[in-house]
């Protein structure tokens, strides 16, 4: 008689686990913190896909006026840090987003990249190059 009560009890458990976990997957929009130069990236979604924009950092903090001078673009040099798109054209879900661009304003570069939900209140970043030249960052959630 324990035997079906187990079963159900580890079937319930279960089906609790699978509605759960896509939920927090789900949301990966908000306020993050970077790895590096005290950064802030706050990700939205732009139509189908995921974007994100600087919205603070340490550079920026020590000059709200800071430009995107190492941009490989010439013409895009002019453009402020603050509020700038980084992040662009993040396709998929619930808990892995990929297809999109990663610009770095330190290198002036964009990259491939890919973005991954480890909890509620992390992520990973990938930045690739090519494939193994790769750089991953894991953010923290902030809001």
């Amino acid at each position: 008689m324990k035997l079906p009560i187990v079963a159900a009890a580890l079937a319930l458990s279960t089906a609790t686990f699978a509605v759960s976990a896509p939920a927090f997957a789900q949301d990966v929009t908000g306020l993050w913190q970077t790895q590096t130069n005290g950064g802030q990236v706050e990700i939205s979604r732009c139509g189908n896909s995921l974007c994100g924009k600087l919205v603070n950092s340490d550079h920026i903090k020590s000059d709200p006026t800071i430009k995107d001078t190492k941009n490989k673009d010439p013409s895009l040099r002019t453009r402020p840090l603050k509020n700038m798109q980084m992040l662009y054209d993040f396709t998929g879900g619930p808990t892995k987003w990929t297809g999109g661009k990663v610009y770095n304003a330190a290198d002036g570069g964009t990259y491939s990249g890919t973005i991954t939900v480890l909890s509620a209140n992390e992520l990973k970043l990938k930045g690739c190059i090519v494939a193994p030249l790769c750089k991953t960052e894991k953010w923290t959630r902030i809001k």
